[in-house]
Protein backbone atom coordinates (compact mmCIF):
# COMPACT_ATOMS: atom_id res chain seq x y z
CA UNK A 1 0.00 0.00 0.00
CA UNK A 2 1.75 3.65 -1.20
CA UNK A 3 2.12 5.81 1.68
CA UNK A 4 0.25 9.16 1.53
CA UNK A 5 2.08 12.31 0.96
CA UNK A 6 2.96 15.15 3.37
CA UNK A 7 1.40 17.21 1.35
CA UNK A 8 -1.23 15.40 0.20
CA UNK A 9 -2.29 15.14 3.95
CA UNK A 10 -1.28 18.54 5.12
CA UNK A 11 -3.84 19.82 2.39
CA UNK A 12 -6.94 17.71 4.00
CA UNK A 13 -6.25 19.07 7.70
CA UNK A 14 -8.45 21.59 9.60
CA UNK A 15 -6.25 22.70 12.43
CA UNK A 16 -8.02 23.39 15.09
CA UNK A 17 -8.51 25.07 18.62
CA UNK A 18 -11.66 25.41 20.32
CA UNK A 19 -10.76 24.88 23.91
CA UNK A 20 -12.68 27.90 26.30
CA UNK A 21 -9.66 28.83 27.12
CA UNK A 22 -7.44 29.33 23.75
CA UNK A 23 -6.04 32.78 23.45
CA UNK A 24 -5.29 35.15 20.67
CA UNK A 25 -1.85 34.14 21.19
CA UNK A 26 -2.83 30.79 20.10
CA UNK A 27 -4.85 32.06 17.42
CA UNK A 28 -1.62 33.45 15.45
CA UNK A 29 -0.02 30.63 16.24
CA UNK A 30 -2.43 28.38 14.46
CA UNK A 31 -2.63 30.78 11.75
CA UNK A 32 1.35 31.10 10.87
CA UNK A 33 1.72 27.25 11.33
CA UNK A 34 -1.43 27.07 9.02
CA UNK A 35 0.12 28.56 6.16
CA UNK A 36 3.98 27.29 6.70
CA UNK A 37 2.47 23.83 6.60
CA UNK A 38 -0.36 24.41 3.61
CA UNK A 39 -3.05 23.46 6.03
CA UNK A 40 -6.75 23.36 4.67
CA UNK A 41 -8.20 25.88 7.46
CA UNK A 42 -7.94 26.94 10.79
CA UNK A 43 -10.97 26.20 12.71
CA UNK A 44 -11.23 28.41 15.89
CA UNK A 45 -14.21 29.92 18.11
CA UNK A 46 -16.22 32.76 16.39
CA UNK A 47 -14.97 35.60 18.62
CA UNK A 48 -11.54 35.70 17.10
CA UNK A 49 -12.75 35.20 13.31
CA UNK A 50 -11.95 38.62 11.85
CA UNK A 51 -8.42 37.94 13.92
CA UNK A 52 -7.54 34.92 11.70
CA UNK A 53 -9.10 36.40 8.90
CA UNK A 54 -6.47 39.21 9.08
CA UNK A 55 -3.51 36.56 9.87
CA UNK A 56 -4.33 34.53 6.95
CA UNK A 57 -5.07 37.23 4.39
CA UNK A 58 -3.42 36.54 0.90
CA UNK A 59 -2.83 32.79 1.98
CA UNK A 60 -4.90 30.10 0.37
CA UNK A 61 -5.63 29.19 3.76
CA UNK A 62 -9.49 29.29 4.83
CA UNK A 63 -11.08 30.63 8.26
CA UNK A 64 -13.49 27.88 9.86
CA UNK A 65 -15.36 28.51 13.17
CA UNK A 66 -18.21 26.49 14.80
CA UNK A 67 -21.69 27.48 15.37
CA UNK A 68 -23.96 25.55 18.46
CA UNK A 69 -21.32 23.75 19.19
CA UNK A 70 -20.36 21.90 21.25
CA UNK A 71 -24.06 20.49 22.47
CA UNK A 72 -26.03 21.74 18.98
CA UNK A 73 -29.16 21.68 21.29
CA UNK A 74 -29.79 25.72 21.19
CA UNK A 75 -32.69 27.13 19.40
CA UNK A 76 -32.22 26.41 15.67
CA UNK A 77 -32.88 31.08 15.37
CA UNK A 78 -29.42 31.02 17.27
CA UNK A 79 -27.13 28.87 15.05
CA UNK A 80 -28.75 30.68 11.85
CA UNK A 81 -27.61 34.32 13.90
CA UNK A 82 -24.52 32.01 14.61
CA UNK A 83 -23.71 31.32 10.73
CA UNK A 84 -24.76 34.89 9.00
CA UNK A 85 -22.57 36.55 12.47
CA UNK A 86 -19.62 34.04 10.81
CA UNK A 87 -20.40 35.17 7.15
CA UNK A 88 -20.20 39.02 8.00
CA UNK A 89 -16.83 38.87 9.75
CA UNK A 90 -15.68 36.66 6.78
CA UNK A 91 -15.20 32.97 7.75
CA UNK A 92 -15.26 30.96 4.85
CA UNK A 93 -16.57 27.52 6.37
CA UNK A 94 -18.89 26.83 9.35
CA UNK A 95 -18.97 23.65 11.55
CA UNK A 96 -22.11 23.50 12.85
CA UNK A 97 -23.05 20.85 15.32
CA UNK A 98 -27.17 19.42 14.65
CA UNK A 99 -29.62 18.77 17.46
CA UNK A 100 -28.54 15.79 18.58
CA UNK A 101 -31.04 15.93 21.79
CA UNK A 102 -34.05 15.53 19.01
CA UNK A 103 -32.42 13.06 17.05
CA UNK A 104 -31.75 10.85 19.86
CA UNK A 105 -35.55 11.59 20.84
CA UNK A 106 -36.74 11.23 17.69
CA UNK A 107 -38.04 14.71 16.72
CA UNK A 108 -36.85 14.43 13.16
CA UNK A 109 -39.12 17.10 11.71
CA UNK A 110 -37.41 19.20 14.17
CA UNK A 111 -33.84 18.01 13.19
CA UNK A 112 -34.60 18.12 9.37
CA UNK A 113 -35.90 22.18 10.23
CA UNK A 114 -32.35 22.50 12.02
CA UNK A 115 -30.02 20.78 9.18
CA UNK A 116 -31.88 22.76 6.32
CA UNK A 117 -31.81 26.06 7.93
CA UNK A 118 -28.47 26.23 8.72
CA UNK A 119 -27.47 24.56 5.26
CA UNK A 120 -29.74 27.41 3.93
CA UNK A 121 -28.39 30.20 5.58
CA UNK A 122 -25.02 28.87 4.85
CA UNK A 123 -25.19 28.55 0.82
CA UNK A 124 -27.42 32.03 0.77
CA UNK A 125 -23.61 33.70 2.15
CA UNK A 126 -21.97 31.36 -0.22
CA UNK A 127 -20.17 29.61 2.88
CA UNK A 128 -19.21 26.07 3.30
CA UNK A 129 -21.63 23.95 6.06
CA UNK A 130 -20.05 21.06 7.87
CA UNK A 131 -22.45 19.42 9.65
CA UNK A 132 -21.35 17.38 12.89
CA UNK A 133 -23.61 14.83 13.63
CA UNK A 134 -21.81 13.14 16.78
CA UNK A 135 -21.35 9.90 15.17
CA UNK A 136 -20.74 8.05 18.24
CA UNK A 137 -24.12 8.74 20.26
CA UNK A 138 -26.27 7.58 17.40
CA UNK A 139 -27.37 4.27 16.48
CA UNK A 140 -26.79 2.75 13.00
CA UNK A 141 -30.46 3.66 12.19
CA UNK A 142 -30.07 7.22 12.88
CA UNK A 143 -26.63 7.91 11.03
CA UNK A 144 -28.77 6.69 8.38
CA UNK A 145 -31.78 8.91 8.89
CA UNK A 146 -29.37 11.42 9.48
CA UNK A 147 -27.60 11.48 6.56
CA UNK A 148 -31.07 11.25 4.44
CA UNK A 149 -31.67 14.71 5.85
CA UNK A 150 -27.97 15.81 5.12
CA UNK A 151 -28.19 14.79 1.68
CA UNK A 152 -31.74 16.18 1.04
CA UNK A 153 -30.62 19.51 2.87
CA UNK A 154 -27.30 19.31 0.28
CA UNK A 155 -24.44 20.63 2.86
CA UNK A 156 -21.04 20.16 1.78
CA UNK A 157 -19.84 18.05 4.50
CA UNK A 158 -21.16 15.95 6.98
CA UNK A 159 -18.37 15.77 10.17
CA UNK A 160 -18.22 12.77 12.52
CA UNK A 161 -17.72 14.46 15.86
CA UNK A 162 -16.79 17.46 18.24
CA UNK A 163 -14.08 15.80 19.96
CA UNK A 164 -15.71 17.00 23.12
CA UNK A 165 -18.92 14.21 23.46
CA UNK A 166 -18.42 10.89 23.08
CA UNK A 167 -15.63 8.74 20.67
CA UNK A 168 -13.94 10.70 17.84
CA UNK A 169 -13.99 9.23 14.43
CA UNK A 170 -12.73 5.49 13.52
CA UNK A 171 -11.95 4.26 10.32
CA UNK A 172 -15.69 2.11 10.38
CA UNK A 173 -17.26 5.35 11.09
CA UNK A 174 -15.93 7.04 7.55
CA UNK A 175 -16.33 3.42 6.00
CA UNK A 176 -20.14 3.95 6.98
CA UNK A 177 -21.02 7.61 6.04
CA UNK A 178 -19.12 7.13 2.62
CA UNK A 179 -21.57 3.96 1.71
CA UNK A 180 -24.80 6.48 2.97
CA UNK A 181 -23.65 9.82 1.22
CA UNK A 182 -23.22 10.70 -2.29
CA UNK A 183 -19.93 11.81 -3.87
CA UNK A 184 -21.12 15.30 -3.89
CA UNK A 185 -21.24 15.22 0.42
CA UNK A 186 -17.69 15.28 1.94
CA UNK A 187 -16.84 13.80 5.19
CA UNK A 188 -14.66 15.20 7.70
CA UNK A 189 -13.15 13.54 10.29
CA UNK A 190 -12.45 14.55 13.86
CA UNK A 191 -12.07 13.70 17.43
CA UNK A 192 -8.80 12.15 18.61
CA UNK A 193 -6.71 11.93 15.28
CA UNK A 194 -2.78 12.28 16.98
CA UNK A 195 -0.77 9.74 14.77
CA UNK A 196 0.00 10.16 10.79
CA UNK A 197 -0.87 6.81 10.69
CA UNK A 198 -4.57 7.57 12.13
CA UNK A 199 -4.57 10.39 9.35
CA UNK A 200 -3.70 7.97 6.44
CA UNK A 201 -6.72 4.96 7.50
CA UNK A 202 -8.83 7.97 7.27
CA UNK A 203 -7.83 9.12 4.53
CA UNK A 204 -8.46 5.80 2.78
CA UNK A 205 -11.35 4.99 3.73
CA UNK A 206 -12.95 8.08 2.57
CA UNK A 207 -12.08 11.31 4.27
CA UNK A 208 -12.00 14.25 3.05
CA UNK A 209 -10.49 16.63 5.91
CA UNK A 210 -9.23 16.09 8.96
CA UNK A 211 -9.89 18.06 12.05
CA UNK A 212 -6.99 17.75 14.53
CA UNK A 213 -5.38 20.11 17.16
CA UNK A 214 -2.37 18.00 17.21
CA UNK A 215 -1.99 18.71 13.62
CA UNK A 216 1.66 18.79 13.38
CA UNK A 217 2.12 15.78 14.94
CA UNK A 218 -0.01 14.20 11.52
CA UNK A 219 2.77 15.56 9.26
CA UNK A 220 5.54 14.16 11.49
Amino acid sequence: MDMISTEEIASRIDYTNLKANINLADVERLCKEAIENHFAAVCIPPVFISDAVKWLEGSPVKVATVVGFPMGYGATSAKVEGIKNAADKEADEVDVVMNIAAVKNGRWAFARNDIEAMATTAHLNNKIIKVIIEIGLLTPEEIEKVCEICVDADVDYVKTSTGFLGRGASVEDIEQLRALLPPSIKIKASGGIKSRAAAEALIRAGADRIGASAALDLIA
